[in-house]
């Protein structure tokens, strides 16, 4: 197997361990098999020598929180467009994914099992995924797509194969939907514990599902080999509730107070802050044909959501990078480490949150999240050094090589 040296560039190796200058990066196939002092290691004369032109070499990073399936249109736009469009439009978002730096993401709703195969098989080029194909939502909560008209728009097509329709109400049937999501793929369970920015009719606060149903979907989780569950929570109440029934992760965390912080740290549940979702509703709305009620909403609560995963951040709350592109434009998702250092995040943690931590709130530390030995060769060498300049990821020109299990899939350094 043909080796990589990856050289002349700063390492970083996701353990929030220091930045290492004269290390080097070396992969044989699809694995990491040495990172070190480049005096250290024993030159074959056979490897492909990556310079990294005095940039710095990071691991693949990880957003816990995206749509790769859709970017938010106008519904006269999503009405009028073929349902197939759908797959053909989503091979560019993924390839603005991977080309961000981005190798490995948690799709929190929309991507079905036929698509992970397709870029595990090579069909599409991309990030790996984690998938929970469809999201549980209660009837009038978020994720249901009926107007105030009597009309139902959903995000996705009604009726389509290998995507169950996410509502259900009472013990039994959030059950049942659990087993359904189950069957049709899904490696996380995605639940809406409380109302949304986008959602018709509810508010952030609103609280969606009673404990004892939320206990239900995680004990539905842990009878196939500890499938865990991911709560889209803002309100505080419904955060609680999340936290008490075992669920893994808290997705956006707008109305944290210290009671939830506290609560989340005994739990050791995870938080994905998703900065970034309000910010670019409110900066995109016009773009993206947004209704009016999601712009209020997103004004009302950006400021709560800052401060919220402040609190988190300090309480000591365990924080994964997670963006949820797809409510907005794909390939921008690493705004979202600046926005998090913006609120008092280090941008070592900040880039720990977006390797190792989020590594570990998908189950793939084994093999992924940071520099070592054996683990996957996920790979990538931007310019400058990010910890002088975090806010430079934000710009895709930065991300000068992406190596995705142990194949270069960008290279500008050519």
């Amino acid at each position: 197997m043909s080796k990589k040296l990856i050289k002349n560039g700063t390492v970083i190796n996701g353990t929030g361990a220091d930045a290492k200058e004269g290390h080097i990066v070396v992969v044989e196939g699809n694995k990491i098999v040495y990172v070190g002092p480049e005096e250290s290691y024993d030159v074959c004369g056979d490897e492909e020598v990556i310079d990294a032109q005095g940039g710095t070499i990071l691991p693949g990073l990880i957003d816990t929180h995206v749509h790769m399936m859709f970017e938010y249109e106008p519904v006269q736009k999503r009405l009028t467009t073929p349902f197939s469009m759908m797959f053909y439009k989503a091979q560019k978002y993924f390839e603005k994914t991977i080309n961000a730096g981005v190798t490995s993401v948690r799709d929190a709703l929309g991507a079905d099992l036929g698509v992970k195969h397709a870029v595990e098989q090579g069909y599409i080029k991309g990030p790996r995924l984690q998938v929970s194909i469809n999201a549980l939502t209660i009837t009038g909560g978020h994720g249901d797509g009926t107007q105030l008209s009597g009309q139902v728009l959903d995000i996705l097509p009604s009726d389509y194969p290998g995507m169950p329709d996410g509502r259900c109400d009472g013990v039994d049937e959030v059950r049942k939907k659990t087993r359904q999501m189950l069957r049709a793929g899904a490696e996380v369970i995605k639940v809406h514990a409380t109302g949304g920015v986008l959602s018709p009719t509810d508010h952030p606060e609103f609280t969606q599902f009673s404990l004892d149903e939320l206990k239900a979907i995680v004990e539905e989780g842990k009878f196939r080999k500890g499938v865990k569950v991911m709560a889209h929570a803002q309100g505080a109440e419904g955060i609680k509730n999340a936290v008490k029934a075992g669920i893994h992760s808290i997705e956006h965390g707008i109305f944290i107070d210290d009671e939830v912080a506290e609560l989340m740290v005994e739990s050791g549940t995870y938080l994905v802050p998703t900065l970034l979702a309000p910010v670019s509703v409110l900066e995109m709305a016009d773009q993206l044909g947004m209704p009016q009620s999601a712009v209020e909403k997103s004004k009302e609560v950006i400021e709560q959501h800052k401060e919220s995963i402040a609190r988190a951040h300090k309480a000591g709350v365990k924080i994964a990078m997670g963006t949820d592109a797809g409510v907005f434009l794909h390939g921008t998702n690493l705004r979202e480490l600046g926005l998090m250092v913006d609120v008092g995040i280090t941008p070592m943690e900040a880039l720990v949150a977006s390797t190792k931590t989020a590594a570990e709130c998908l189950g793939w530390d084994d093999k992924l999240g940071t520099l070592e030995e054996g683990k996957l060769a996920d790979v990538v060498v931007v310019k400058g050094n990010p910890l002088n300049d975090i806010y430079s990821l934000a710009d895709n020109d930065h991300v000068q090589v992406v190596i995705k299990d142990g194949k270069i899939e960008k290279n500008l350094l050519v």
